[in-house]
């Protein structure tokens, strides 16, 4: 098996079947296999991708286990060499998979990879690029809305100007669209810490990936369309605020407050 891709679903019906027909498409010849793991969705998501794709492997969870412990359920009975963390918004291009899965064999240097991400209208998303490893004041700007103010304030941590045509290694990668090796995750012990229930879960397995000698990369090899954050708009601010302030502060009492030196 060349590639795994897992997909945490919740409340996902509008988007998770496009998803699954475009991930088919994107492998031409590299061998795959999907695995769902549904979060207790109550919108029909399973109902619809079992109807649709019967012989697709989902597992229904009868509640919310949040992103990374799902994820890690998919990943226990996974067999890909590779694994591809994909969420349900997200949609490949046709044959993109053989490239992808291509470029990450020439390159056994890197641990973790991304694609270009696009918003729907098919222009580089900023909102989904890659970040810097995030410091504690920048995080708390984040929480106070600081930005709104000071526009500038984040261009570093955001990696204002980034040139998204260029191939270059980078602090941390989206967790919507992440290709890992699999020798890395079984180093690992697990794909992300279950610590997290959402947010800074992506951010930590890049750290991860450094810790252990590889590196981070982005590479617009290929594309793909991010609808970006379909789920999050169902929860209510305070929920999202909360699971954001929660997941930050084990972080920095995971990697400490000083600034990354990678």
């Amino acid at each position: 098996m060349n590639v795994s891709v897992i997909t945490v679903t919740w409340n996902s019906k509008d988007f998770i079947i496009q998803q699954i027909q475009s991930v088919k498409d994107a492998a031409k010849n590299v061998r795959i296999e999907q695995i769902i793991i549904d979060n207790g969705s109550t919108d029909g998501t399973v109902q619809a991708i079992q109807e649709t794709f019967p012989k697709i492997s989902v597992i229904a969870n009868s509640e919310n286990k949040g992103f990374g412990v799902a994820n890690n359920q998919g990943v226990t009975i996974s067999k890909g060499e590779y694994v591809l963390f994909l969420n349900p918004d997200m949609v490949l291009h046709p044959g993109s998979l053989d490239i992808f899965i291509d470029w990450m064999g020439k390159n056994k240097h890197v641990g973790i990879a991304s694609p270009r991400l696009l918003n729907k209208q098919g222009n580089f998303n900023e909102n989904t690029a890659p970040r810097r490893f995030p410091r504690v004041w920048e995080q708390i700007a984040i929480i106070l809305k600081l930005p709104h103010l000071f526009p500038s304030l984040l261009d570093a941590y955001r990696m204002k100007g980034f040139d998204s045509n260029r191939e270059q290694v980078v602090d941390s990668v989206q967790g919507s669209c992440m290709l890992v090796r699999r020798e890395l995750i079984e180093t690992l012990g697990h794909a992300f810490d279950p610590r997290y229930f959402i947010w800074f879960e992506d951010v930590d397995l890049c750290r991860e990936a450094y810790r252990l000698g590889y590196v981070v990369a982005y590479t617009p090899i290929i594309s793909a369309i991010d609808y970006s954050g379909q789920s999050f708009k169902k929860r209510t601010t305070w929920w999202k605020q909360k699971q954001f302030i929660t997941s930050m502060c084990v972080y920095f009492r995971k990697w400490g407050i000083q600034k990354v030196q990678r």
